[in-house]
């Protein structure tokens, strides 16, 4: 798999210099993503700009990665403007997959996500310092 990275304190950046996303770079993509993991990044942006087809190992690595972000509270953005690829990933039913156009708006969306998650842990704080505080009433 061609490839380079590029490493930030929120997200991974993959930029893939492949045509096709088969078997071979499916388990690249796996052992690197799963390395990225143990690293601590739970976002990852893959650019695929160049990348003409997805086979069905590409789905299944592709799904398998994009569960491990959800589960680790982060994102697996993949950056195409290839409509056919996108209609194809569409119908792939990848749960929680999300696909943008440009990097920047991929970069965007992982901090608007942390964003989230931050606020989330804060609402949950507070209800663990309140107790029980809807039941007052009652």
């Amino acid at each position: 798999m061609n490839y380079t990275i590029e490493k930030n304190e929120q997200y991974a950046q993959i930029r893939l210099a492949e045509s096709e996303f088969g078997e071979d770079v499916s388990t690249t993509f796996e052992t690197l993503s799963r390395s990225l993991f143990r690293e601590g990044y739970s976002n990852i942006i893959v650019d695929i700009t160049p990348v003409q087809s997805i086979d069905q190992t590409g789905i299944i690595t592709i799904r398998k990665i994009n569960r491990q972000c959800t589960n680790e509270v982060g994102l697996l953005i993949l950056v195409t403007k290839n409509d056919e690829l996108i209609n194809f990933l569409d119908a792939a039913s990848i749960s929680d997959l999300t696909i943008l156009p440009t990097v920047e708006e991929a970069i965007d969306a992982v901090f608007m996500n942390e964003l989230e998650n931050d606020f989330r842990s804060e609402q949950d704080d507070e209800y663990d310092i309140g107790g029980s505080v809807g039941n007052a009433e009652a």
